[in-house]
């Protein structure tokens, strides 16, 4: 017993006082394996457990010490309590002007919890199968702009590239990503096996050939997408990375879920050349938008991408991740993997039920693990009476899924590439179809009540046609 509980059994019997510092030594036991190992728990800890976790910490950062006099500009003034308490009381977010990763010397308990957080990442992107990659970091940023990010940094090392080849993806934020970064996007038309777009590689290699590799930034490939898109041969990619001494940049926006896609880019790593793999947050650890994780196969990368960070960041991206992982646990964890699996066979099956129901087809695409599409051919010729489908399911309160129709041609920017049948990721697309993602944490009787209410929608479209 120490001597503060030395004291309290002056207050209570012994024994009381006992128990209870049994209770606390074991909770930070629990934080000593934690800082030791710098591991994802096996077991999830407590919301107790994790608040006092982060309030150790919260009080080592400078604008919690209770007798700072701070004469700086910035010196983590929070002038809303509510504001305080959401935030636990950090205020300095990470990293300094210069580096990403650097410590905050005004912040030592946010810089602590930053780093250990990069390392349970670490850990947690290793439990999924991505055991090639040696680092990551959370960028305070979706998406969108961490490809942005991403490219700018390659910028550096090729001031006269003017190009970023990308296969075909139709998302809007891929294709900003790229001209928001000051380059020219190569769209890559995929080749059609069956029913699924798969990479059109000739056609990447013809292009690197004609623009030459000193004028390409980089090659933009997708792992994730919407069926019937499968995702990019990631490995083939890398191997003519390397060949031709280009950068490799992949989207794995929500395939960290997917033990599939994490071997696919392991693959990648060991044939080829894979500079940088960003993933999302929130589409994989379950935490609002927002974050997303840079991981890196050589410590090299990961040095030149942090250090071209401007300023500071924010902890809250970190923190948020920090407490899911924290409360779920490794066994957890593991266990969604392997639930999502198990649904995205279980849609599939289903779909196809209703497939036959309705004379349609559930298209045929192998090598994607998350998304699944459903031809609507039956359901009217004109692109509104099929696009009606995906808003009477939304008024019965189904989302993420989307409606396809052909004929839809866009520019995503001023005086940029047109993308005949927006959507569907193919000019020669002909059907209309729609589709529906298995994503980690959905649950077989969310699937069970889509089904019943997507049945109810085609029936209901079928009565109105007839």
């Amino acid at each position: 017993m120490n001597a503060k509980n030395e004291l309290i059994s002056h207050f209570v019997p012994k024994s009381y006082a006992e128990q209870a510092h049994q209770v606390q030594n074991s909770r930070e036991n629990q934080i000593r394996i934690l800082l030791e190992k710098r591991k994802i728990p096996e077991k999830g800890w407590s919301e107790d457990q994790i608040e006092m976790f982060l309030g150790e910490f919260s009080l080592l950062d400078s604008n919690n010490f209770p007798d700072n006099c701070g004469l700086g500009e910035r010196e983590g003034r929070i002038f809303s309590n509510l504001v305080s308490r959401r935030n636990y009381h950090f205020a300095h977010g990470i990293g300094r002007s210069g580096d990403l990763a650097e410590v905050q010397p005004k912040a030592i308990g946010s810089s602590v919890l930053n780093k250990l957080t990069n390392e349970l990442v670490l850990d947690l992107l290793k439990i999924s199968g991505l055991t090639n990659v040696v680092d990551c970091i959370i960028a305070p940023i979706a998406t969108g702009m961490t490809l942005t990010f991403c490219m700018l940094s390659i910028r550096q090392f090729k001031p006269t590239a003017q190009y970023v080849i990308m296969p075909r993806i139709d998302q809007k934020s891929c294709i900003k990503s790229i001209t928001c970064a000051g380059f020219i996007p190569i769209i890559i038309e995929p080749n059609k096996i069956g029913d699924e777009l798969v990479t059109n590689l000739n056609e990447v290699e013809t292009q690197i050939t004609e623009l030459t590799p000193e004028k390409i930034a980089c090659v933009l490939s997708t792992t994730s997408c919407f069926a019937p898109r499968g995702p990019d041969k990631v490995e083939e990619l890398a191997i003519l990375c390397k060949k031709h001494n280009i950068f490799h940049l992949v989207n794995n926006a929500y395939g960290v879920q997917s033990t599939k896609l994490t071997h696919i880019l392991n693959q990648a790593i060991r044939s080829g050349r894979v500079d940088v793999i960003v993933q999302s947050t929130d589409k994989n650890i379950m935490v609002p938008v927002g974050g997303t994780i840079i991981a890196v196969s050589d410590k090299e990368t990961f040095q030149k991408i942090t250090e071209f960070y401007p300023g500071r960041a924010s902890f809250s991206q970190s923190m948020d991740v920090l407490i899911t992982i924290l409360s779920m646990g490794s066994d957890e964890y593991r266990s969604l993997l392997k639930e999502r699996k198990e649904c995205f066979k279980y849609l599939k099956s289903e779909l196809q039920k209703l497939a036959e129901k309705f004379d349609e087809k559930v298209l045929k695409t192998p090598n994607n693990p998350i998304s699944i599409a459903l031809t609507l051919n039956k359901f009217g010729t004109a692109g509104k009476q099929i696009t009606e489908i995906g808003s009477m399911l939304f008024t019965r309160r189904v989302s993420g899924v989307r409606v396809v129709v052909p004929g839809v041609n866009k520019s995503i920017v001023l005086n940029g590439h047109v993308f005949n049948n927006f959507g569907s990721h193919s000019n020669s697309t002909d059907y209309s179809y729609l589709t529906a993602a298995a994503a980690i944490g959905v649950k077989k009787s969310e699937i069970d009540l889509f089904i019943k209410r997507l049945n109810k929608t085609l029936e209901s479209v079928n009565t109105h046609k007839c």
